[in-house]
């Protein structure tokens, strides 16, 4: 039985707290992200494969399989 894979994930700019919901994609990781209120260009944090690992309210759909991401 495959668990269902959630393709929406909620990021929170750590600068200005912003939040915006966006699809991950699902044939790549996202490593960039711009904040749309204050423009702050958004990396992954150390350890983390992509912007929605760090900040998102969702893993990114690779790691929600329980797989590798960004091999």
């Amino acid at each position: 039985m495959s668990k269902k894979v959630i393709l929406e994930s909620t990021i929170t700019c750590p600068e200005c707290k912003h939040q915006a919901t966006e699809t991950m994609p699902t044939d790549a990781c996202q490593w960039f992200y711009e904040c749309t209120h204050c423009k702050t260009l958004l990396k992954p944090l150390k350890g983390d494969c992509c912007v929605f690992c760090s900040y998102g309210s969702v893993a990114c759909p690779p790691i929600q399989e329980g797989t590798s991401c960004c091999s």
